[in-house]
């Protein structure tokens, strides 16, 4: 079992973002980045079935957790490139890189600008859509963040354990493992600026910001360009609603054969929150050759 993590937190560039590691600084880095509206410390429970001879960096995204908070995070390449800016300033070398959701689509960014850094990609159910979807009109029919669904989510609690109770059995949550959904409230507030309790460490609006950038974020010519092996995890995809499915894949189904050297793993017992769902199953397929 791992043991709690070191913080850092360090500005290389764009503003100060905040990362955990655990395991051996000398070890071969595993690199692990979060789905939009989430942190670090969700990683917990899938670092703890990863072998501590490692270099575990789990990383806080701009916006998201412990880092700093820019305007938008509607330019998903320019949130890639602060992540590419802490890999470069880390000299992270010969790397297994894991991206979940959102922390997929950063994860091609660094691969195809960074080809040196990383030996092997696994992608966790990434925000990699059909080509098609990038040249569509914009998926959210919205002019201002501020306007989406996710921006009015309830963002304010007096304590993690308030905020467990409130999500345990709603969906997602109630899919999850109980110690992961500790970890995402544990972690994933911070104090209310006027000392009333706790906020969402991710503002709501921020978060919409992101959803509404999904579409306007082509990710396939970073697709072509890369040549190391990379592991696509895919959940179920479901016929879309009229409401928002958050447990439905967002990954096009035919993501690996883009890539050069690209293998499909299907995992049709899970959704698109897999790592929250069964973290030793995740951590065995990050480990797999």
């Amino acid at each position: 079992m791992s043991t709690g993590p070191q913080e850092f937190r360090d500005d290389f560039g764009a503003g100060e973002i905040c990362r955990f590691e655990w395991g051996d600084p000398s070890g071969q880095p595993i690199l692990l980045l979060h789905a939009t509206g989430f942190h670090a410390r969700c990683w917990d429970q899938v670092v703890a079935h990863l072998p501590q001879d490692r270099r575990i960096v789990a990383v806080d995204l701009p916006g998201h957790g412990r880092s700093y908070k820019p305007d938008s995070l509607s330019d998903w390449v320019a949130v890639s490139d602060s992540i590419a800016s802490l890999v470069d300033g880390l000299d992270l070398r010969s790397a297994i890189g894991v991206g979940h959701s959102m922390g997929g689509f950063c994860l091609v960014q660094l691969a195809a600008k960074m080809p040196d850094r990383f030996v092997r990609l696994v992608l966790v159910d990434p925000v990699l859509m059909p080509p098609e979807m990038y040249h569509a009109p914009r998926i959210w029919p919205y002019d201002d963040p501020s306007e989406h669904p996710v921006a009015r989510r309830r963002d304010r609690f007096a304590s993690s354990e308030e905020m467990a109770a409130h999500f345990k059995d709603r969906s997602p949550y109630n899919l999850w493992q109980p110690a992961v959904l500790e970890d995402y409230c544990r972690h994933g507030l911070l104090p209310a600026e006027d000392g009333d309790g706790y906020k969402l460490a991710c503002p709501p609006r921020l978060e919409a910001s992101m959803y509404m950038g999904s579409s306007g974020n082509n990710p396939y010519d970073a697709v072509a360009k890369i040549e190391t092996l990379v592991t696509v995890l895919r959940a179920p995809q479901k016929p879309r609603g009229e409401r928002m499915d958050f447990t439905n894949s967002p990954t096009w189904p035919k993501l690996a054969d883009a890539f050069v050297h690209g293998r499909d793993v299907y995992l049709s017992q899970f959704t698109h929150f897999m790592p929250m769902e069964d973290p030793e199953r995740i951590a065995m397929l990050i480990m797999e050759d």
